[in-house]
């Protein structure tokens, strides 16, 4: 398909009449319209498009339509439906009253395009831009982020459906591509074993019955792989991605040892961590992770929003992850993005999660920003017990490369190491002589032989850390940090009006893009309340919390004394 940039977008006379009869006081699309102008053009997407082809839709209209379909939560047909039936989509899209619209299939096609040319972003970069034009956005102001859990679009499926289920899909993946190769290939018991989907209800119950099935099963997709991985007879068949993820999951879930095929086994064989290992195979790249006792298989999203008092509560960032990243890991990258957009935050609020001593020196160095989040304690038994020697006992001369104990003991060696997160670290040896003979011994090390050892961070990041926990203990930070609390309201804004908690797609990538556009739909959301609705309403008191006006200690009057005994 091919695009002709839409050069003007005036709203026809008629359409305006009729949508100004039907909504006097406004609508939320008509005012984002009137306060915003067209917050995408053609231009945008350019890059999107081929030279030559038949022509496109205006990728325009489509993303305003992504906005409006997931600010309602509409099906593709339902959002297509109501292009060519609601006076206020076509109002802001600039359409006439008899515009027939569009096959509801286009918005498939759009997704996959944005997807595949990895433009996901766009919808929200370009919203972000007008918001700035229009003084609704601000940068160096405050920030807050928080993540929540997304479920896939995939049914829970234990081991043993799982290998059923994907032995399944090749075979019904092979019968398409390849049918009369499958049927020199497949044995007649399969049609009975693999023609439905398998769930647990018609598994056996007895543990040694499931595990003679899973070997049955293991055997059955091993005979299908290496007759389709031998030289010179279907090698094309290889490249299918259901093939592929056969063997992936063959290789996590089995083993040979001495020629013998074996399921493995948790505790002896091991199975590969959650980070890699594969859930289903229609979603790949979902994960298993379990977080503060909550378990799940799919994603994880960051939501990032600005928080300051003179202006709307807005969305500026979103970073979809597997479910096992942990959230450290993204502090980085949601301040390089915040970066390229000009609008990082002076005063960023997060959970305890994103935030370490490395993290505290580089956004300071590199981005002027103060990261506010609880900085984890000394988990030291000498700390938690408040009667050993812990860190702050001991006097460190970074220049000399020494630390002096509280005993007046000079360190031995002190060595530049990383630890498991590839993070510098140093070790700083004591002299086992010096140790053995010390008095205070049992305060300071637990050992029997060896001497005391400290693990410090580099000098920047250390100093970072002891102020860091310093400050927190303060009044200012409980103050400002207590506004870091707000982010739980826009997950649940998110997650109850406008379903995030579910991915509606398979894939990360999918998934991100549905992310991108519930951001979009509650930015409109969001600034059409502030339009609206620029000051606080107060909060409509209970009947019972309205009773204190009228209470008067303990004196109840005759009537009173009449009801309660009554």
């Amino acid at each position: 398909m091919t695009l002709h940039p839409q050069e003007q977008w005036i709203i026809p006379e008629q359409t305006v009449a009729v949508a100004k009869a039907a909504f006097p006081r406004g609508n939320v699309y008509m005012l984002m319209y009137e306060e915003l102008g067209r917050l995408y053009t053609d231009q945008d997407f350019l890059e999107l498009y081929p030279n030559c082809g038949k022509l496109a839709w205006s990728p325009a209209s489509l993303a305003l339509v992504t906005l409006m379909q997931f600010a309602e939560g509409l099906t593709d047909r339902q959002a297509a439906d109501s292009v060519r039936a609601r006076i206020d989509w076509k109002y802001a899209l600039g359409l006439e009253l008899t515009d027939e619209g569009f096959d509801h299939t286009i918005l498939k096609e759009w997704r996959d395009r944005l997807v595949k040319k990895e433009a996901e972003s766009i919808l929200l970069d370009k919203m972000l831009a007008r918001f700035k034009e229009k003084k609704l956005l601000k940068g160096r102001g405050i920030q807050r982020t928080d993540s929540t859990q997304v479920l896939a679009a995939i049914r829970m499926l234990n081991r043993l459906e799982l290998v059923g289920e994907t032995l399944r899909h090749a075979l019904n993946d092979l019968s398409f591509h390849a049918p009369n190769y499958l049927c020199s290939v497949v044995q007649e018991d399969w049609f009975d074993r693999y023609g439905s989907r398998l769930d647990a209800y018609r598994l056996p119950k007895d543990k040694s019955e499931r595990e003679r099935l899973a070997l049955t099963i293991g055997a059955d997709g091993h005979h299908l792989l290496a007759a389709i991985y031998e030289e010179g007879t279907a090698f094309d068949l290889c490249e299918l991605p259901s093939v592929e993820i056969l063997r992936q999951v063959w290789v996590q879930q089995y083993v040979f040892i001495n020629s013998e095929l074996k399921w493995r086994d948790p505790k002896e064989l091991g199975l590969p961590p959650n980070s890699i290992q594969i859930e289903s195979p229609y979603d790949v790249e979902a994960r298993n992770a379990t977080k503060r006792e909550k378990n799940w298989t799919g994603y994880q999203v960051h939501l990032t929003e600005t928080c300051d008092e003179d202006y709307p509560h807005l969305i500026v960032n979103v970073e979809t992850t597997a479910a096992t990243t942990v959230d450290g890991e993204m502090t980085s990258v949601i301040h390089e993005k915040l970066s390229e957009q000009e609008l990082l935050p002076k005063q960023h609020l997060v959970d305890s999660a994103y935030v370490n001593s490395h993290h505290l020196v580089t956004l300071r160095s590199n981005y002027e920003v103060e990261l506010v989040g609880q900085i984890r304690t000394d988990t030291s038994w000498q700390a938690r017990n408040q009667t050993g020697f812990d860190l702050s006992c001991f006097r460190i001369d970074w220049d000399q490369q020494q630390v002096c104990c509280p005993m007046g003991k000079i360190s031995q060696s002190w060595r530049n190491r990383t630890d498991k997160s590839h993070q510098p670290v140093i070790e700083v040896h004591f002299s086992k002589t010096d140790c053995a003979n010390c008095q205070k011994r049992e305060l300071c090390t637990h050992s029997t032989k060896e001497p005391r050892l400290l693990k410090l961070r580099p000098r920047e990041q250390h100093e970072a850390l002891i102020e860091a926990r310093h400050r927190q203990t303060t009044e200012a930070f409980k103050q400002d940090y207590a506004l870091r609390a707000g982010c739980e309201a826009t997950i649940s804004q998110a997650v109850r009006a406008f379903d995030l908690r579910r991915s509606r797609y398979l894939g990360l990538a999918k998934t991100h893009l549905q992310h991108i556009a519930i951001a979009t739909a509650m930015n409109v959301s969001r600034l059409f309340d502030w339009w609206t609705k620029p000051f606080k309403v107060p909060r409509r008191p209970s009947a019972f919390a309205a009773l204190k006006a009228h209470y008067r200690g303990s004196t109840f009057s005759d009537s009173s004394r009449m009801l309660v005994r009554g």
